[in-house]
């Protein structure tokens, strides 16, 4: 093994408290039912709040897809779901869930050995949809409500794409302002279409109060996030991708505070005492596309090994409650709606061109890496423009592979490396001259 294959990333260690509270609230999803909550499937944007407000269980379809691909239990649910007529190429996230509910629908196989996170998902009592910028959230909902003969409830929430269109751009403008009072309407519809669903009035009260300690977690997050700008940077893209689960479907569960205060604490700590995410960085990379759930360690220790840290990306720093200002906890459907139309997903080029470009600078941005993952196009349809547009008006080189959120069979170790390489000795041939 060469000297470069023993370099290791230097994790967070409080990405710890992440995995305990993912596992409670696994164990509590799975056994909702038999506790008398109803449970929601939920795609899309983070609205397990409105929800929990009203006692009930959730589950986020993406989130659920990252759980089982994080723990390697993904194979089988994918098979079962191409069995059944539902394409490789399919966003993989879907295919994952899809598979999986077939299992709580019709057992599994006696020629599948299934993992518990896969075989052990509750059946839906309703979907919410909650959808930016992508056809195939709707469509896989609709998938699920024709599995159960087309009758559970479905409520599906409208997110319309931000053009940036009649002088409109990030947070202000006529179409902003008209878009955001149109996805406020729809909250309150599904407010009362989950007092319909439980039979008893709204908890209000409940309900702000959390948003009020969703609020607190998002901007403890951007907080320590935005730390990462110093030199080296005491933490990775791939730590905070870990930090999404705060932050996307726990928002509402106990704890998340104080995780996120402890991850915090544990960057100052870092940056106090020189402690980098990368023993060695050389270069500061940037992360465009989603994350592979079930390759983060072997990703961050792959680019820790070319002394490399990816310090940020798109999906992270600007999805997840990343306008946590925005949100008044007292009267919060106007500031949900504020993050939700303004998330990575649902701008228009210009405005993502711009917002990845402050990005790259805030960051002291080397390189950019685009992550091409194969089933979902909806994220890699501005990659190669972005990339022409960053080299063109920053001279940030960049370089692209294909890979998977989910599927890792669309990974080809030969290929990564040798994108990685070239685009570092890019970069090295840039400062020599």
């Amino acid at each position: 093994m060469s000297v470069q294959e023993t370099k290791k990333a230097n994790r967070l260690k409080s990405g710890k408290m992440v995995n305990k509270l993912v596992n409670e609230y696994w164990q509590d999803l799975i056994h909702a039912k038999e506790n008398g909550k109803l449970v929601v499937y939920t795609t899309g944007l983070p609205i397990g709040p409105f929800m929990a407000a009203q006692d009930m269980a959730w589950i986020h379809g993406e989130g659920y897809g990252a759980r089982v691909a994080a723990r390697h239990e993904e194979k089988e649910p994918q098979i079962i779901a191409e069995r059944r007529g539902y394409n490789r190429e399919l966003c993989s996230y879907a295919r994952t869930q899809l598979g999986c509910v077939m299992f709580a629908e019709r057992g599994v196989p006696d020629d599948m050995i299934v993992g518990p996170i896969a075989s052990e998902i509750p059946t839906p009592d309703a979907i919410v949809t909650c959808y930016p910028g992508c056809s195939s959230g709707p469509q896989w909902d609709w998938a699920i409500e024709r599995l159960f003969g087309k009758k559970i409830p479905w409520f599906n929430v409208v997110i319309p794409y931000h053009y940036g269109r009649n002088g409109s751009s990030y947070m202000s403008g006529q179409e902003f302002e008209e878009e955001v009072a149109y996805v406020k309407r729809q909250f309150e519809d599904l407010i009362r279409f989950l007092e319909e669903l439980s039979g008893r009035p709204y908890n209000w009260d409940k309900f702000c109060e959390l948003m009020a300690v969703t609020k607190k977690v998002g901007k403890l997050r951007m907080e320590a996030m935005e730390m990462c700008k110093a030199k080296p940077s005491p933490a990775s893209f791939f730590d905070w991708s870990i930090y999404i689960a705060p932050v996307n479907y726990l928002t509402a569960w106990p704890g998340t505070v104080e995780c996120l205060e402890a991850v915090k604490a544990e960057v100052q700590e870092r940056i106090d005492n020189n402690v980098s995410a990368v023993p060695n960085e050389k270069y500061r990379l940037f992360w465009e596309g989603i994350m592979n759930w079930n390759k983060l360690g072997w990703m961050a220790d792959k680019f820790a090994s070319f002394d490399a840290c990816v310090v940020a990306g798109r999906y992270t720093h600007l999805a997840f409650w990343h306008e946590p200002d925005a949100i008044d906890p007292e009267n919060p459907l106007e500031g949900i709606a504020i993050n939700h139309l303004e998330c990575q997903l649902n701008l228009g080029y210009p405005i993502t061109e711009e917002r990845m470009m402050k990005l790259c600078r805030d960051y002291s941005i080397d390189g950019v890496i685009l992550h091409g993952a194969r089933t979902c196009r909806s994220f890699a349809r501005s990659h190669y423009l972005l990339a022409e547009s960053l080299s063109r008006k920053m001279d940030i080189s960049s370089t692209m592979f294909e890979g998977d959120m989910v599927d890792e069979s669309f990974y080809q170790d030969e290929i990564v490396n040798t994108r990685i390489e070239a685009l570092l000795e890019s970069l090295d041939a840039k400062k020599n001259r």
